[in-house]
């Protein structure tokens, strides 16, 4: 099974988000980044044995025991051309710390798939992605650059999600303190 791990924004936020994905799979034809809840990526896709899936989930409840809550601010969109369109995350030493405290945490147990991430943490939400055809980037970007969004959430919880060969799931949730 695929799995990663990440914060879900709350529904305040997951709301609009899904209003702009739907938009782009009306004007644009993509449909990937349906298939996911609104959130920010802290372990990318991992493939692990379903029958893991506990053992992991102990361990990260072990971890995020120990984390505190944090609020998170988004404004505005960004993008990775020539295909992603997203919610821009601003920059937080609190999101960049637990996104490397859990990497380093899961990497010391040797128990799990997780490899290092070798590119730069860039926390994002995302909009459109790969099924974004390039030709159709410049408009779609104009589009997202006359909007302006402003939120902020508590991330309160870390979450793993699950690939049921359709869409990501919620497979379980992780309070922090």
């Amino acid at each position: 099974m695929l799995y990663f791990i990440a914060i879900v924004a709350p529904a305040e936020i997951n709301d609009p988000v899904l209003v702009w994905k739907k938009y782009m799979e009306e004007q644009y034809g993509c449909t990937v980044a349906l298939r996911s809840p609104a959130h920010i990526t802290l372990v990318p896709p991992f493939t692990m044995k379903e029958d893991r899936e506990n053992e992991l989930g102990e361990y990260l409840q072990q971890f995020s025991s120990a984390e505190k809550s944090f609020t998170i601010n988004l404004k505005d969109f960004d993008n990775f051309k020539p295909r992603v369109i997203f919610l821009h995350v601003e920059p937080g030493e609190a999101l960049l710390q637990l996104k490397e405290r859990l990497e380093l945490y899961l990497l010391s147990l040797e128990k799990f798939p997780v490899k290092k991430e070798e590119r730069p943490f860039h926390p994002h939400i995302t909009i459109a992605n790969r099924d974004l055809n390039k030709k159709d980037f410049p408009k779609a970007w104009a589009y997202f650059q006359s909007l302006s969004f402003s939120a902020t959430f508590t991330a309160d919880s870390i979450y793993l999600l699950k690939h049921n060969n359709k869409e990501w799931e919620m497979a379980a949730r992780f309070p922090l303190i």
